[in-house]
């Protein structure tokens, strides 16, 4: 794990890569940044994202294919990714494994 502290701006320079109808892991970008135990604070980074249109947090969910939190609520969550063509069973994605981007490390 690399020292120091993640950064806001080098998260939303990740999430900014997710195209449209696509989704990542709080982990998977906490691991592309070299901290793989910082999910949790990839989460609350996102929790104060300033410009949410521009940096898209509500493409980032649970490893487990569940919708997660969302500053504005799931539901909103949920319909903004739903209009990108993504599916749900409940609060979990259908396909998720499809819906997920890959991330290199980055850092």
């Amino acid at each position: 794990m690399k020292k120091g502290l993640l950064k806001a701006n080098d998260v939303y320079e990740v999430l900014v890569r997710i195209p449209e109808g696509r989704v990542t892991t709080y982990g998977d970008i906490a691991r592309a940044l070299g901290y793989p135990g910082a999910s949790r604070a990839v989460g609350r980074i996102l929790n104060m994202n300033p410009n949410p249109i521009v940096v898209p947090c509500h493409r980032v969910v649970m490893s487990n294919g569940r919708i997660g939190g969302y500053a504005f609520g799931k539901a909103r969550k949920k319909k903004l990714l739903a209009k990108e063509g993504l599916h749900f069973a409940g609060d979990s994605m259908d396909d998720f494994a499809k819906c997920r981007v890959a991330l290199e490390k980055l850092h």
